[in-house]
Order: structure tokens, then sequence, then C-alpha cells
């Protein structure tokens, strides 16, 4: 009876964390020398980044698709541009989900449409530069990844984009409201970001040219990750547009509203 009870408390043990990979000085220079992004961070936060890419790696599977050729240094930059959101949430907040797809460039996917008002369902082809899965893989486009790297500043980042779609998954709904820190309230997020999102859908649709990309008018959780990815790659201009989403985001990634 005992052994079956140790058996049984076993299997209720969450499984053994695997050993963070060993990152060596060379690849992680190397890393920090191929984009301008890495500088935004003192030593401290690339210290906690190289940490955070050494449990990424462990956890995650890379794979390649299309025909890609995939390399440690591209899996690395991946989990550095991957981690950027949580680096002061946790790498925990990056759980629920194992692989990471590589394509070498855009991918095709089958998509179903159902109108609303005729009830008519259609299929296309849809190519896409990245996708997230609930409980499943992120899929990436190399060639974006490494024009993202190359110039980070333009208000895009594909890795950042899928982070920012599971980051919203976390709470078990992709609604454009992901888990908060504790130093957050859901209603005060819902109450700037729905105004916000509403103000900006109003605009897109009376065919108003916006700095923001009129694709965050698409859904909440839409609006989420684009708006996240000008956290890292313009938040200047995102001060400028949105400053109350600007605020929220700020406290989201670092807890800091003044960031």
């Amino acid at each position: 009876m005992i052994a079956r009870l140790l058996s049984w408390t076993r299997r209720l043990l969450p499984a053994a964390r695997p050993e963070p990979v060993l990152i060596g000085d060379e690849a992680w220079s190397r890393l920090l020398a191929r984009s301008p992004l890495f500088e935004c961070l003192d030593a401290a936060g690339r210290c906690r980044l190289r940490a955070h890419c050494a449990h990424f790696l462990a956890r995650k599977t890379f794979s390649p698709a299309g025909g890609h050729v995939l390399d440690d240094a591209q899996c690395l930059a991946i989990a550095a541009l991957a981690c950027l959101p949580v680096l002061d949430l946790g790498i925990d907040w990056l759980d629920g989900w194992s692989e990471v797809i590589v394509y070498p460039g855009g991918f095709r996917v089958r998509r179903e449409h159902h109108d609303e008002h005729s009830g008519v369902v259609t299929e296309g082809d849809e190519e896409l530069i990245g996708e997230a899965w609930e409980r499943g893989p992120v899929i990436l486009s190399w060639s974006d990844v490494m024009a993202d790297l190359v110039d980070p500043f333009t208000g895009l980042n594909v890795v950042i984009h899928e982070i920012a779609h599971k980051l919203d998954m976390l709470d078990g709904a992709m609604n454009g409201v992901p888990r908060l820190p504790a130093s957050m309230t859901r209603d005060e997020w819902i109450a700037a970001m729905q105004g916000a999102y509403d103000a900006f859908v109003e605009r897109v649709d009376a065919d108003e040219d916006t700095a923001i990309d009129p694709y965050a008018a698409e859904s909440p959780e839409e609006f989420f990750a684009v708006l996240s990815e000008l956290h890292f790659s313009d938040r200047a201009m995102l001060r400028r547009e949105m400053p109350v989403v600007a605020e929220q985001l700020a406290r989201l990634f670092t807890g800091d509203s003044r960031s």
C-alpha cells in the first residue's frame, strides 16, 4: 500500500524542469552584436535575458519547416526576442507550450471563413509570417525575424507579436486581456484598452490614416499584440498616439508606469 501511495504521489508532482542550456560567451556576444535592440538593456537586463534564454532553449523544441536550415544562432536569437516581453515577469510566463516552428519565409495556411449573415462557409489560403496556437507551437518566418533584428525600431516584431498572443492565452482565452501581474487589475486594464481600441476601430472604419498599423483594429487580441510590438520597437510613437495604452503596457512589461 505504501508503495502504491508513493507511486501516486509521484504522478501528482510536476515534471522536473530541464537544466538550462549553457550559452557560451562567444555565442552571447554575437547575439548582442547582431541587433541594436539589445543595446537598450543595461548590464543587469542583459544578464537576466541570458538566463531566461538558457531556460527557454531547454524547455522549447525548435523545428525547421519548408526546407529551412535552422542553426543554434537562429534559435538563440528567437529565444532572446521571445524572452524580452517576460524579462521582468519571469520565464514561467512562457509555460504551457513547447515548440517553435521556423519557416524560411512566409508560410501558407488554410482558413475557413463563416459569414454570420449568410451562413456561407468559404475556404482560402492565407500567407502569414507568424502564428501562435493555443497550447500549440509558435510558428515564425525566419526572414521576418532577421529583418526585425537588423532594423528593430520600425514598429514591427513578429516574435514579440506572437509571444503577446501566448501571454494573452495564459488566462484561458485570447481576448486582448492577458494574465496580469499582481500590481495591476483586470478592470483597470479593460477600461483603458477597450476605450482605446473602440476609438481606433472608429478611425480605421472611417478610412483615416493612422500611424499605428490598421491591422490592430481586427480584434482586441490583435490590438494587444500589435501594440506590444510597438512597446518594444517604437515606444515614442506609442506614447504619442496612445498614452493610456502605453502606460498599461509599460506596467505589464516592466512594472513601472513611468517606463
